[in-house]
């Protein structure tokens, strides 16, 4: 019997990548300025209690949960002139900056009611940026069916990542300072720059191919039924959510860090260059490692280095900023890493479960990733937000700075150290579990869909 011809893969033009790959500067900030500030500007500027700033920067993205598998469904179900994701990418783009501006830009409050003000912005910008962020992740899938093509699309995607991340991380706490008016300032700025990369986004894929429309399930609790009869996707999401809330943890601490670990509060700029610059260089290492040793291979290696720096990070008190560094270079390579292969992965779990179902359900997969993501990285600073509160930390304002206690300062190195990689002990482990390679995926197209 001779087997079908495989169809060629769909090349995704030059032009096309850019414009995809902008929009992730959008990602990339969003992701990096409020997981990086908004602990510390509570705590350090508002007067916030540390377990309440906790509560305030994770309880918004709770919202994730329900808002993003919703916006998942709706931008299956989706038609207009526009195609089926970039509506929801351009609504993205009209609601997202000023309520993230408003976050940081609000009325002089300190206190609880600064807590509540700040909880109800955030949760409106949550909400905002699900409305751009499934829908963008989805495309990627939808783009080419090529295992390695979308390795190479993605790979452009991380680089404005990268780009983002770098800018964000470094522009963000310089323009913010101190005080209340450095932040507002930011908030401004940074909402600008959102704008214009989701704008971007929009007009950059006007001309994106597309290999197949989604289908949408009848539900929610469809939704959730079926990721969890897909064991491939709950492993990556299992994986991916320890790498995220290690990450979550890791990046909401790295003001306090630089504080009062290295006694640097300047060092926050530096540390950050130190972990994302190698998103920016590293990129086509990460895809030709992920060739060779398949993603699982590559995967494992970015997550051991992110744990060997980490676990190095423990002896910064002794070795000085230096060394502490050098330690956070490594963890940045590793986290370089994990970042390229986990959307890629998710791409092709989106293309193998078409082909193995008859069904396209980039939405349902890319919703309730997303939201798992954005969950346990804000997780992150709850967990830090309340281990602080135990150990005694004290809020204060710019005008009234205080000593924290022993216990206290013991936490910002240990909970910034050696719990994140713990979480990525976990993340090793079940990466281990993860079996779809590029030869399964040639068999799923070459035998056909199996269900539907």
């Amino acid at each position: 019997m001779v087997s079908p011809a495989t169809p060629p893969a769909v090349t995704v033009p030059r032009g096309v990548r850019v414009g995809y790959g902008i929009g992730s500067i959008c990602t990339a900030t969003f992701s990096t300025v409020p997981g990086l500030l908004l602990l510390f500007y509570m705590t350090n500027v508002l007067a916030v209690p540390a377990w309440i700033a906790g509560a305030v920067a994770f309880l918004p993205k709770l919202w994730d949960v329900v808002i993003n598998p919703w916006v998942g469904q709706r931008s299956d179900r989706t038609v207009s002139r526009f195609g089926a994701r970039r509506p929801w990418i351009l609504l993205g783009a009209v609601t997202l900056p000023p309520a993230f501006a408003l976050t940081f830009a609000g009325p002089p409050l300190t206190g609880m009611t600064a807590a509540l003000y700040v909880g109800v912005c955030y949760f409106l910008t949550a909400t905002a940026y699900a409305f751009y962020e499934v829908p963008y992740k989805a495309m990627a899938a939808e783009m080419t069916d090529d295992y390695h093509e979308r390795s190479s699309l993605l790979q452009w995607r991380m680089v404005f990542i990268g780009l983002g991340i770098l800018l964000a991380g470094a522009g963000a706490p310089a323009i913010a300072g101190d005080d209340a008016a450095g932040y507002r300032t930011m908030g401004l700025v940074i909402g600008g720059v959102l704008l214009l990369a989701m704008l971007a986004s929009f007009f950059g894929t006007a001309r994106a191919p597309m290999v197949g429309r989604a289908e949408a399930e009848s539900s929610i609790v469809a939704q959730f039924a079926a990721a969890r009869s897909n064991r491939t996707f709950m492993v990556l999401l299992g994986f991916s959510c320890a790498q995220m809330f290690s990450a979550g943890i890791m990046l909401a601490g790295a003001p306090y860090f630089a504080t009062y670990t290295l006694d640097e509060p300047a060092a926050t700029t530096t540390l950050f260059v130190c972990l994302v610059g190698p998103l920016l260089i590293t990129m086509p290492l990460w895809v030709w490692l992920s060739k060779r040793y398949d993603k699982r291979g590559a995967m494992l290696l970015a997550s051991s280095l992110f744990l060997t720096g980490t676990v190095a990070m423990v002896l910064s008190g002794s070795l000085g900023a230096v060394y502490a560094h050098a330690c956070v270079l490594v963890v940045g390579i590793g986290y370089a890493g994990f970042q390229l292969l986990q959307f890629s992965m998710l791409a092709d779990v989106i293309v193998h479960d078409a082909l193995v179902t008859g069904k396209r359900r980039a939405g349902v997969f890319t919703g309730l990733w997303t939201a798992a993501e954005t969950v346990v990285f804000a997780l992150g600073a709850l967990v830090l937000g309340w281990l602080l509160g135990a150990t005694g930390f004290i809020e204060s304002d710019p005008s009234t700075p205080v000593v924290q206690p022993e216990a206290a300062t013991t936490a910002v190195l240990y909970g910034t150290t050696l719990l994140p990689a713990f979480l990525m002990g976990v993340s090793i482990v079940l990466v281990a579990r993860y079996t779809l390679t590029a030869e399964r995926i040639a068999e799923a197209q070459a035998a056909g869909p199996q269900g539907g």
